[in-house]
């Protein structure tokens, strides 16, 4: 019969305590269940544990046997209380790949949350753009995406999160201001302006024959409101991502109903996320569903179904 952890843990509490009832109560058994545990690990190694049968003196053996027993007992009990926090999403990392203005807006609230509430799990994020997200999460070198448009990857399974309006990014008091709105795509053509990888998503063909035609372009959504705000240009953007942004921006509605960005959490199809990725993704839901309630003219949340793309 090989040496069980439940053995050790018998002998501990009695060599601890020095008599087999205080140590059957510790473990929540009888005390004649114990006594045959010891005498089970006592027939294993082939010599006396206890000097007496009163169980309160050990011998040279049970001396020994107790300093390693307590010591892999203790080993045991952590192993066992990580597993747990594990499964329970207590412990743990979060690889987060998103596009910049969830980063920014929607998922402080998010994080802040969730620490408060798990404070020992350890949380990764990166900005990047659409395209670089669905190659992270197909990498495996993030655990969730955050991307507008779908995915093309049947490895990957998109689910819808929310939608949010485009619309003119422009300066304080540019021309475009004055002008009726919501804005015709057509009013946009006397001016400058800076192509992003955000307006991938935008499939007008009007939109698109002027996107094509930008002399400048620029992929960091940063470094585009640099420009508009030095008046180099115009652009069009999520509603979004001008969230927290000074007053030196205006924001014009488009009258396209194609102007409108969808966006979705990515994740590996046939494969299941960590307990704490778990927990994470559903406090990104409930995080959208907040903003959802708290700016319904310009933040729609799009009906969650699951879909392999």
């Amino acid at each position: 019969m090989a040496i069980k952890i439940e053995m050790l843990r018998n002998f501990v509490a009695v060599a601890e305590l020095g008599n087999l009832n205080d140590a059957a109560e510790r473990l929540g058994r009888t005390a004649s269940a114990v006594s045959m545990s010891l005498k089970q690990l006592e027939d294993h190694l082939g010599a006396p544990l206890f000097e007496t049968d009163r169980k309160n003196r050990l011998t040279a053996l049970g001396q020994f046997t107790f300093a390693e027993g307590r010591r892999e007992v203790e080993n045991f009990n952590r192993c066992i209380e990580s597993i747990s926090a594990y499964a329970q999403a207590r412990v743990g990392t979060v690889r987060i790949g998103a596009v910049p203005s969830v980063t920014a807006v929607l998922l402080p609230p998010v994080v802040q949350a969730f620490r408060a509430e798990r404070p020992d799990v350890i949380i990764h994020i990166r900005d990047m753009d659409s395209t670089t997200v669905l190659r992270e999460v197909e990498m495996q070198r993030i655990d969730i995406g955050i991307a507008s448009g779908r995915g093309s990857l049947s490895s990957i399974t998109t689910r819808p999160l929310f939608s949010d309006r485009f619309g003119v990014v422009c300066c304080a008091g540019h021309p475009l201001q004055g002008l009726k709105q919501p804005l015709q795509w057509d009013d946009l053509r006397p001016y400058t302006l800076i192509s992003n990888a955000t307006g991938a998503q935008i499939a007008s063909p009007e939109f698109r024959t002027m996107d094509e035609a930008a002399h400048l372009r620029i992929r960091n959504t940063g470094s585009v409101l640099g420009m508009v705000r030095a008046d180099v240009g115009i652009t069009v953007l999520p509603k979004l991502t001008l969230d927290g942004q000074a007053d030196d921006f205006l924001f014009l509605p488009l009258a396209d109903p194609a102007a409108t960005r969808r966006v979705s959490i990515l994740t590996r199809s046939h494969a299941e996320l960590p307990p704490v990725s778990q927990m994470f993704e559903r406090a990104i839901f409930d995080g959208v569903a907040r903003r959802a309630r708290s700016h319904p003219d310009d933040f729609k949340i799009v009906e969650v179904c699951a879909t392999t793309s």
